[in-house]
């Protein structure tokens, strides 16, 4: 018999059979781990599904290999806290989605974990967005596809980074990208050495630098692309920044 305990966070739960569920947690000695849960489609065991949640997870089976079960205690319930804001409810769930499609099966990424515990505890704060922008780059990281953002690719001034090259992943400088700046993307002044402001214009610069490399690395061999989660999410970012600027000018008269 194989069982191991563990602490994890709900990534996904399928509905398998009549009443159960197939569970993916994230955690922090066992990876990505999947798992049946008896009985995962009863109310009282759905609130505890919900990705994003905290748990604590005893998985078991017969033999190693095998899809065995989990019996999991819920200690946090993040859906809960984030209802009220569909927008940080939306960025929890597209990181979620993120590593049930991207990581593979049972390979641990303890720095993966504490990252996403990190950001889920940043989600209730005023840094939330900048916080899930770079948690995306730290998951590109881990996935061996990182991207520099401290030094210019053409050896320029590191202080006036401007640019990313989408094709080297590398930052540019303002002198040695201006010649191919309808070619680069722009560096959200958060990610600069300078460290600039995190509005939310700059973040959703960061969220298009970022997913246009999940996208195109990450997920570019993928039959299913990228999770409609993040594509969801994105989106909605973008609305809602739309929706306040026109109140603001509304206001401004």
């Amino acid at each position: 018999m194989e069982n191991w305990r563990d602490q994890g966070i709900v990534l996904a739960a399928r509905a398998h059979g009549e009443s159960g569920a197939v569970v993916c947690l994230l955690t922090e000695s066992h990876g990505r781990h999947v798992g049946y849960v008896q009985g995962g489609q009863s109310s009282r065991l759905r609130g505890v599904l919900e990705p994003g949640n905290m748990v604590s997870a005893e998985w078991s089976s017969r033999v190693a290999d095998g899809l065995g079960g989990y019996r999991l205690e819920q200690e946090r319930h993040m859906g809960a806290l984030l209802m009220h804001d569909p927008l940080r409810l939306g960025a929890l769930q597209s990181a979620c989605a993120l590593c049930d499609a991207a990581l593979p099966e049972r390979q641990p990424h303890p720095g993966l974990y504490h990252g996403m515990l990190a950001l889920i505890e940043t989600m209730t704060s005023d840094i939330w967005g900048a916080a899930y922008v770079m948690w995306e780059l730290a998951l590109l990281r881990e996935l061996g596809y990182g991207i520099e953002l401290s030094r210019c690719a053409g050896g320029g001034d590191p202080m006036t980074l401007e640019w990313v090259s989408p094709k080297s992943g590398h930052a540019v400088s303002t002198a040695a990208g201006a010649p191919y700046k309808e070619r680069l993307m722009p560096l959200p002044a958060f990610l600069k050495p300078q460290k600039g402001d995190a509005n939310e214009e700059e973040i959703l610069k960061g969220l298009r630098l970022a997913g246009y490399f999940l996208e195109h690395r990450v997920f570019a061999q993928s039959r299913n692309g990228m999770p409609p989660e993040r594509l969801r999410f994105e989106e909605r970012f973008a609305k809602t920044m739309k929706q306040q600027d026109s109140l603001q000018e509304v206001i401004n008269g």
